[in-house]
């Protein structure tokens, strides 16, 4: 493959232009080749590693995360308990993120079957969000 325009890249890795330059303009991207023209060009390496951005960010690691884990993709004779202990503290925050939407959906439930079809004044919802008070989770 010979080396591509930023579109052709967007289009090719599902990452949009702006994002693509961002990712450039905070090093997640070595830098690039040019044309006399100063436009960007993109190999397959750099493909590559905007599909490996794309999907690290799609499992919701934040920047820093993917920018060791692209770190140690460049050097694939290093240990990988740096890797694994990244993808163990992403798990963490997903299974704290479940706990907190379980809970979450539990009061709506709850304030839904509160309010079956009656009036305003005797309201489940509107109790409820006027009064976090009365919701049986603290914090959700």
């Amino acid at each position: 493959m010979t080396e591509v325009s930023i579109g052709e890249a967007a289009r090719h890795s599902g990452v949009k232009v702006p994002t693509i330059r961002y990712y450039e303009q905070i090093g997640l991207l070595p830098a690039l080749s040019r044309t006399d023209g100063n436009r960007r060009l993109y190999a397959a390496s750099d493909l590559r590693r905007l599909g490996f951005i794309r999907h690290a960010r799609e499992l919701g690691f934040d920047i820093e995360a993917i920018r060791t884990l692209l770190t140690l993709q460049d050097d694939t004779s290093q240990s990988c308990a740096s890797a694994n202990a990244i993808a163990k503290a992403r798990l963490t925050d997903v299974d704290l993120h479940i706990r907190s939407l379980t809970a979450l959906k539990a009061e709506l439930a709850r304030m839904v079957e509160g309010c079956r079809h009656g009036r305003i004044a005797e309201c489940r919802v509107i109790e409820v969000l006027a009064d976090h008070g009365e919701c049986a989770e603290p914090h959700h």
